[in-house]
């Protein structure tokens, strides 16, 4: 069987917030499976390997920059990406994967390209605390309501070649003044959420892993078999309860009107 890999893209620079899990899930939840699974940590003084799937994580202005300006020079990223690889980009991340982000001075710095979005400095308060979002009608799968936590300054806004991750319930996500939160292109998924992202909501897992294992021609990989997922959904109602509590309704949400 061929093993899926998996890549953590530059875990000394875009580590601050832990999303460096996000990979450890994916592992584990297609190992659980039965596939065989390659799990690498990429750091940014070497060449990024070819992947499957690539996470990306949140980190500070100065390594944020260093970050892109590295996955620009050695272009494996968008080669791989534009070959059908599955993204995965947390915060700062999601904000490189853009076209532009703002440095620590507010000054745009171009992003890899990836997703159809810009990053500039919001000009409010920070956005700091839990997310609740329900995932759009136009984002592929059938997604629960999405929890995590945001902890930035970015002010995110969406071009027309991108699908919003989900519609914001709680808290602030693209801060563009859209009411969204993330973006999703083709392959390439970025969102604010921590937590990390994939421990709270495991249905966001295996839509990834469902998609680095669509391949034309068919792979000789196993279709995903379910899981027992009650730690992991107990999680997901823990937090759910304590940001939404009563607006609640079969697991997903009355959307603000």
């Amino acid at each position: 069987m061929t093993p899926l890999r998996i890549a953590v893209v530059y875990p000394d620079l875009l580590g601050t917030y832990g999303d460096g899990g996000n990979g450890l899930i994916l592992a584990r939840r297609a190992e659980w499976r039965g596939f065989e699974v390659v799990l690498t940590q990429s750091p940014s003084d070497a060449a990024l390997p070819e992947a499957d799937i690539y996470c990306l994580g949140g980190g500070e202005d100065g390594p944020q920059v260093r970050a892109a300006r590295s996955l620009v020079e050695d272009a494996t990223l968008a080669r791989r990406a534009a070959a059908g690889a599955v993204v995965l980009a947390v915060c700062a991340g999601y904000q490189i994967v853009g076209k532009t982000f703002p440095g620590a001075d507010g000054s745009p710095h171009p992003g890899v390209g990836l997703l159809d979005i810009a990053t500039a400095k919001g000009t409010g308060p920070r956005a700091v605390g839990e997310v609740v979002g329900e995932p759009g009608d136009d984002v592929p799968g059938s997604l629960p309501t999405l929890t995590g936590f945001e902890n930035h300054g970015g002010q995110t806004t969406l071009g027309p070649d991108v699908t919003p991750l989900a519609l914001v319930v709680h808290g602030v996500g693209n801060g563009d003044g859209s009411g969204t939160e993330g973006a999703v292109s083709g392959r390439v998924l970025g969102t604010y959420l921590h937590g990390p992202v994939l421990a709270r909501n495991p249905a966001l897992a295996d839509l990834l892993l469902g998609w680095a294992l669509e391949e034309d021609p068919p792979s000789d990989r196993l279709p995903l078999a379910s899981l027992d997922d009650r730690a992991a959904e107990a999680l997901r109602e823990e937090r759910l309860t304590a940001t939404v509590g009563g607006r609640r309704r079969r697991g997903r949400l009355r959307r603000r009107r």
